[in-house]
């Protein structure tokens, strides 16, 4: 298994400190990283960036002086958005821009790009949208595979979510070239055993995503009553690994029964225990990445 820190750690998304893309190659060289996944998008690898070879081609020598490889290039996709606007093919626009960075990851020595399924909210038509992703993920995975990298479905949108709806899209997918980026975190939320997940999931696994959480319980004052009601459901904030609720040895413990040995990443990707400043998120990603390899020696 490989440590791997995820450029959005360093995007600024969530008011963290943002560092440019050769920037945040350095910052994972001097933690500790062997490997990087980098975001498909502004700031790190906007789209347009395919349009300059010299450019990848600049990057791809920065990591490869530091010895840092770059293992995953992160897309944001939604397969069923527009359902307001069906007359728009914002299907087709998001293949296109898989395309794109299964391009600029082939030049950047990258095995995968990352995709997500698509959101379907409370009122939606979750039949049409579990096809509408089925459709779109196989297309998507031939499109990568004809640039020769993987594509990797990570479950983080609504279609797929749990680890039961996860495995039968994928089946019902069914393309040689898409593979599983399964993170233990919605399971947790969901109520799964993450030992049994892993276990299960392993053999499909190139890559995993992990965060930690606490979580910070919602109430509401009623002033009528001098009292406060609960809301549903808690706040989650981020923490360094290990300092949260989710049960990451027993996630490890199935990784390595199901015989997984890809890259495991480590992002901050929500607001962050102690603040953005770049020296915090230099602590929790350096504690991070010393947790994962202590996980991973407890497997061997």
């Amino acid at each position: 298994m490989i440590p791997t820190l995820f450029s959005v750690s360093y995007a600024g998304t969530w008011g963290q400190h943002p560092l440019g893309v050769e920037a945040f190659l350095h910052k994972a060289a001097a933690l500790g990283y062997r490997a990087v996944e980098i975001g498909g998008k502004q700031p790190h690898l906007p789209i347009p960036t395919h349009r300059d070879p010299g450019r990848l081609d600049a990057i791809r020598a920065t990591a490869e002086s530091l010895n840092i490889e770059i293992a995953t290039i992160a897309g944001y996709t939604d397969f069923t958005a527009g359902r307001a606007t069906p007359e728009v093919p914002l299907v087709e626009m998001q293949l296109e821009y898989v395309t794109l960075l299964a391009q600029m990851a082939r030049r950047l020595g990258a095995k995968i790009v990352r995709v997500f399924s698509g959101y379907s909210p409370e009122g939606a038509d979750f039949s049409a949208d579990w096809r509408n992703c089925v459709a779109a993920l196989r297309q998507a995975a031939a499109r990568a595979a004809d640039e020769g990298v993987v594509l990797g479905l990570q479950n983080h949108h609504d279609v797929g979510i749990t680890v039961d709806a996860y495995e039968e899209l994928l089946a019902e997918v069914d393309h040689p070239n898409l593979k599983a980026m399964f993170d233990p975190w919605s399971v947790a939320l969901t109520g799964g055993d993450l030992e049994q997940a892993a276990r299960r999931l392993a053999p499909q696994i190139v890559q995993t995503t992990l965060a930690d959480y606490v979580r910070i319980e919602r109430f509401a004052y009623e002033p009528r009553l001098v009292n406060y009601r609960r809301l549903e459901p808690p706040a989650l904030r981020a923490v360094p690994l290990g300092e949260g609720f989710l049960d990451l040895p027993a996630f490890f413990r199935g990784l390595h029964a199901g015989g997984f040995r890809g890259y495991v990443a480590y992002e901050m990707c929500s607001p962050l225990r102690g603040g953005g400043s770049e020296a915090n998120l230099d602590r929790a990603a350096a504690h991070s990445r010393a947790h994962i390899e202590r996980l991973i020696a407890d497997n061997r």
